[in-house]
């Protein structure tokens, strides 16, 4: 819930904001009139260029940076395979609530639930949700388009290397991308280890499409079938590949 917000960014120019004149009025009156509200979004008139580029966006650049701290940190959110649903701090630290005489904990749980709690549903309490990984990615480039080379941050976070956005964007699908492709000893990480489609068998690249993966080690889990959003890996291969082969 802390990352979704960093989703809601876009941005315009003034060329664009001149060909809609009802739009444009309704936004000057809104930053004049509601600053109580405009105060909690990020609304600047000059990007990279100074071209009047006007970004839309919920965190202002310290908060992003802020963020973002947390999101490439690879003992909270950054898996080797993305980025987990929950951090994996609350693995030694989980939050409890006593309720009714009832104690309930959330903690971190990478993969299928340990507990029967809430249902026994563990899947946002720790593992890889690719469409929220996907909308990670482009938020960043987007930011990207607007900041430039100008907003670097740690990649991995403590590591004293710094990119832009858009190389954070591609180093997190080269991520989620590895969960498919077959490692140095031909084990695809989605197969997960010890199963039978290892790759001296026939189902070795019968590839699936699963719900969400393991925050650790990235083996598919849930519903095998989720075309509608686990193949946006398609989509992030024939980017961002193409890219690193061009270079």
């Amino acid at each position: 819930m802390g990352i979704i917000p960093l989703f809601a960014v876009e941005f315009i120019d003034e060329a664009r904001l001149d060909r809609l004149p009802g739009f444009a009025k309704r936004t000057r009156w809104f930053l004049e009139n509601r600053k109580d509200l405009t105060a909690q979004i990020s609304y600047m008139t000059e990007g990279k260029t100074g071209a009047g580029l006007r970004l839309l966006a919920i965190p202002s650049r310290q908060r992003l940076e802020r963020v973002l701290r947390y999101v490439f940190d690879e003992r909270e959110f950054l898996s080797p395979y993305g980025v987990r649903s929950l951090s994996r701090i609350y693995q030694e630290n989980p939050f409890v609530l006593q309720a009714a005489g009832q104690e309930y904990r959330v903690a971190y749980v990478p993969g299928e639930s340990d507990s029967g709690l809430f249902g026994g549903n563990s899947n946002w309490r720790g593992p890889i949700w690719f469409p929220v990984n996907f909308l990670l990615i482009e938020a960043l480039e987007r930011y990207h388009h607007f900041y430039g080379d100008s907003f670097t941050i740690e990649f991995p976070t403590g590591s004293g290397r710094k990119v832009t956005l858009q190389v954070a964007a591609q180093e997190l699908a080269q991520r989620l991308i590895k969960l498919f492709m077959p490692a140095g000893d031909g084990q695809r990480a989605c197969h997960g280890k010890g199963t039978d489609s290892g790759p001296d068998t026939q189902l070795k690249d019968m590839v699936l499409f699963h719900e969400y993966y393991h925050g650790e080690t990235g083996q598919g889990l849930g519903a095998s079938h989720q075309t509608g959003w686990t193949a946006l890996v398609a989509r992030l291969i024939e980017e961002f590949c193409s890219e690193k082969q061009e270079k």
